[in-house]
């Protein structure tokens, strides 16, 4: 199967499982992850339609990004899924138009420092770690609902992220646990999707994106209410 091959197969999936709930399908963005894929496949899949690309690692970005940019016909936005260390921040910036992995009020400060500093704002998400994995990045969200110290805390952690200048939070991003039952898996989106809710209604704000959902869970994701699916091997193929 080609790269447009493949693409078709997730739109046609994406349709589905938006069928399947009463969605519309033009709510969905479908980003491409590229991790490790050569400039030649991004390109061909920009040729498919495809104008939203992810990226894990700053390094790898500024490998690829320019010469992607000057090889395609029509301008893509380009994300950042991957965790940012502190001190490669400063690079992320000329980089990603948006990036999905704001996961500590620490990296936010110095996104907010830098992005004041050239007059820009830059849009991110928070990622939030629901599942409660020790191994994943994110703010801590597991038993937000459970424990209300919890809830408090994190609460004042997006609060104090929401007031620094410079950045634009436009919604929220989860990862899922890899092999977990369907279940599991629709609980995680559940919960994102019902915090998205809360944040909404105690800081009267607009969070219009919600990230969550790759490959192997993005249609169960979508009936949750994804309004991001990040997929990469679907469309590329394994690494």
């Amino acid at each position: 199967m080609s790269i447009a091959d493949n693409i078709k197969r997730v739109e046609d999936a994406i349709a589905a499982a938006c069928a399947k709930v009463g969605r519309d399908p033009a709510e969905i963005t479908l980003v491409a992850v590229s991790k490790q894929k050569r400039v030649e496949d991004i390109v061909a899949a920009a040729a498919a339609g495809i104008n939203h690309f992810g990226e894990n690692r700053v390094e790898e970005g500024m490998e690829k990004i320019e010469a992607v940019n000057n090889m395609v016909t029509a301008p893509v936005t380009w994300h950042m899924v991957g965790h940012v260390q502190s001190r490669k921040a400063k690079r992320v910036l000329p980089l990603f138009d948006l990036v999905q992995s704001v996961d500590s009020l620490r990296l936010a400060q110095k996104l907010s420092n830098l992005a004041q500093a050239k007059n820009q704002t830059l849009e991110v998400l928070l990622e939030i770690n629901i599942s409660g994995e020790a191994s994943k990045h994110g703010l801590k969200g597991y038993n937000c609902y459970g424990d209300k110290a919890e809830q408090e805390r994190l609460r004042q952690e997006i609060g104090a992220i929401l007031a620094l200048r410079g950045l634009r939070v436009k919604g929220l991003m989860t990862m899922a646990p890899f092999g977990a039952d369907p279940q599991a898996l629709r609980k995680v989106f559940a919960d994102l999707f019902s915090l998205r809710e809360e944040l909404t209604s105690v800081f009267a704000i607009s969070l219009p994106e919600l990230s969550m959902g790759m490959t192997d869970d993005y249609r169960i994701a979508i009936e949750e209410g994804a309004t991001m699916v990040r997929i990469g091997r679907a469309i590329f193929g394994e690494r």
